[in-house]
């Protein structure tokens, strides 16, 4: 069979990205808002670690398994991605969580009186800092822990998934695992974006105060990603030769 028949459309590959973004953010998110009290930080840090398992390993052949802006601008950084490609990557992760929260909305609809106004009271689960932090971390907080924690996940992306040194299979335990454990930690500071799309899709709705601030779930995650893409491409890749990304399951 020939390669142009087995290598999927850009289309198929939008699509994937979307479903993918659309998982992580309806799974996680929902997880935090509808059973935040009973799993607790734990419980909502798996939620965002299994979900981008399961998408990696069931989308990611087909369109490398970015499902984050950070993710798609950290490989370009390293050379692992076309930049020419990313733009509809972002806009497919984009809309792929926005569908995500707004399915958590009208199911909302149909929940106990006052539960979706609570919920939207509260922030619906965005990212934020000063008064909309869970642990009351500022500004620059806020700023240093997306810009270190996206580096690091995107880091661990380039090398589990790289095609000679990479863990081949199991590449999507090892990212699913670190975004778990970025999210314990993180949690607390910001409510954990290290994903402009996961920060502008509970935006959305979480009223003016995270609107406010999403600006800072969008610009210093993108930071951190070209810091790591960029450190990875001089530090671990001969000069002149960054390989292609493996067809299987490549990021987050």
């Amino acid at each position: 069979m020939s390669d142009a028949a087995t290598t999927p459309s850009t289309a198929t590959k939008l699509v994937a990205e979307a479903l993918g973004t659309f998982l992580l953010v309806f799974g996680a998110i929902g997880t935090a808002l509808v059973a935040g009290e009973v799993v607790g930080v734990l419980g909502i840090a798996l939620a965002f670690g299994l979900t981008i398992l399961a998408g990696i390993y069931a989308w990611g052949p087909i369109s490398g398994g970015h499902f984050n802006p950070a993710v798609t601008v950290g490989l370009a950084a390293a050379g692992r991605f076309a930049w020419k490609d990313a733009p509809g990557y972002i806009i497919a992760q984009i809309i792929g969580g926005a569908l995500g929260t707004t399915l958590i909305v009208l199911i909302g609809l149909f929940g106990p009186e006052g539960w979706l106004t609570a919920a939207q009271d509260g922030g619906f689960a965005s990212n934020g800092f000063g008064g909309a932090s869970p642990g009351g971390f500022g500004l620059g907080a806020a700023i240093i822990a997306e810009i270190l924690f996206t580096a690091i996940f995107v880091l661990i992306i380039l090398g589990v998934t790289h095609p000679q040194r990479g863990t081949a299979g199991f590449a999507g335990i090892a990212i699913g695992l670190t975004l778990t454990l970025i999210h314990l930690a993180s949690i607390p500071i910001d409510n954990t974006s290290v994903n402009p799309a996961r920060s502008i899709a509970t935006a959305l709705y979480g009223g003016g105060e995270a609107l406010l601030q999403l600006w800072v779930f969008l610009v210093f995650p993108i930071v951190g990603a070209l810091v790591a893409g960029l450190l990875h491409r001089a530090l671990f890749e001969p000069k002149g030769s960054v390989p292609p990304a493996p067809k299987e399951a490549r990021v987050k």
